[in-house]
């Protein structure tokens, strides 16, 4: 037998359904929407209006929750929520299927400390456009908490990563009471479409000319499908300047996360807001 010691191989270089170890549950998660979503959609295409307003309201309520909770306030502290804000926010980010404030923020710093380097999860510049959109959810092993955010391993957060599952759940059911199209609409429908319209923040926003090793764009056209990320288009804008919470620099880059964030602040419901004036255009 050689010596030769094997090359460990990238995730990335992994048969697509294999998952890593203690992943399982994401990939059955995401087969699960999306079966349902395609059911949905030919079974239930036309939802009611009603139906429809409230699968607009919860994904909105989500991309919030992701942009402005999830990332501008507890992965990149630019901005302190007050508590009950924070928590309403943590909730629609759980429910729109965006994960817990402990596996987020882990990844995201994870992703920032090397980003489109060979050592980031979620980057399309070595595993390709599906790894970065899709594959990396379930084929790269957990961030460590106790690295990338040991200031939220209290037991506040640890709730709420106990508190994940059950709430997607709830989150995929909560409209069977109200019939078939509500279920689809409600629960899948909205679960899928949130789930793609936030990933292209890993895969689209990651396809741009390398500067300085970095590959982050900015993408305009994608800002009005993303319902469920608010502002998240102006990617370059927040690689370029991650200490700040706004992330459409010009006045033409709108960002409806800054504008909550804003408003809350103008309530007294938010505080220490920090911001970029860049002196040129951003790209």
């Amino acid at each position: 037998m050689s010596d030769v010691p094997l090359v460990a191989r990238r995730p990335w270089e992994e048969p697509i359904w294999k998952p890593a170890p203690g992943r399982s549950s994401v990939l059955i998660y995401l087969l699960t929407i999306h079966v349902l979503a395609v059911s949905g959609l030919i079974l239930c295409p036309l939802p009611s209006p009603w139906v429809l307003a409230a699968a607009l309201g919860l994904t909105a309520l989500g991309g919030l929750g992701t942009t402005v909770g999830l990332h501008r306030a507890l992965s990149h502290r630019t901005v302190k929520l007050h508590k009950a804000v924070e928590r309403i926010l943590i909730f629609g980010a759980i429910i729109n299927g965006s994960g817990s404030p402990l596996s987020w923020v882990s990844y995201h710093r994870l992703h920032h400390s090397c980003s489109d380097t060979a050592d980031d999860i979620s980057s399309p510049t070595h595993g390709g456009f599906w790894w970065a959109h899709l594959r990396w959810l379930y084929q790269s092993p957990p961030a460590e908490v106790a690295r990338w955010c040991p200031e939220l391993d209290t037991r506040e957060y640890r709730a709420w990563a106990r508190a994940e599952t059950p709430l997607v759940l709830l989150s995929l059911l909560c409209g069977l009471p109200f019939g078939w199209s509500a279920f689809f609409w409600l629960g899948a429908i909205r679960l899928v479409y949130s789930l793609h319209m936030q990933c292209f923040v890993n895969s689209l926003t990651h396809l741009g000319q390398a500067r300085d090793g970095d590959h982050s764009q900015n993408v305009w056209w994608l800002g009005p499908l993303q319902l469920a990320a608010w502002g998240e288009n102006w990617h370059h804008n927040h690689h370029d300047y991650p200490g700040s919470a706004r992330f459409g620099v010009r006045w033409w880059q709108v960002d409806v996360g800054w504008y909550c964030i804003r408003g809350l602040e103008a309530l007294g419901l938010a505080e220490n807001v920090r911001q970029r004036r860049p002196a040129t255009e951003a790209r």
